[in-house]
């Protein structure tokens, strides 16, 4: 699950998304695609889209993947959800022993080193495709 301390990470961000996209497609699986509708702000075709298993990853930001993810039994409400997911991204970034600068220079998306800043301390939004470039290069300079 993607609010979970990561140490390791695939070899791409694509990877990553890739495994956490089954998980949100298991939470929207175990409620059904109309109750997964109703029980968050997702548009119906955005949850489609993550069922679509050809398909590309909708284009969600981290509220609406933790909400999608607290569809799942046994997980935290989604609003613990994005404080863990960025509170990880934090302790992560000590462990690996980086700073902003030098995780917006390794990200494979644009954003400088304030935006990183803000988005991991929620002072911006995120969407979840950020999350897991950020997360993607913290876990990989996990030792």
């Amino acid at each position: 699950m993607f609010y979970e301390q990561r140490m390791q990470a695939p070899d791409s961000p694509a990877s990553l998304r890739a495994e956490y996209d089954e998980d949100l497609r298991e939470a929207v699986d175990a409620v059904g695609l109309e109750t997964a509708a109703d029980a968050t702000s997702v548009d119906a075709d955005q949850l489609e889209a993550l069922l679509d298993l050809e398909g590309e990853s909708p284009d969600l930001d981290l509220e609406e993947a933790a909400e999608i993810q607290a569809l799942a039994e046994g997980t935290p409400d989604p609003d613990t959800i994005v404080e863990m997911a960025c509170e990880h991204l934090l302790l992560g970034m000590t462990t690996a022993v980086l700073d902003v600068d030098s995780l917006a220079g390794e990200l494979e998306i644009d954003l400088d080193a304030k935006e990183v800043q803000q988005k991991i301390e929620r002072r911006a939004p995120m969407s979840f495709d950020e999350f897991v470039h950020v997360q993607h290069v913290i876990a990989s300079g996990s030792p």
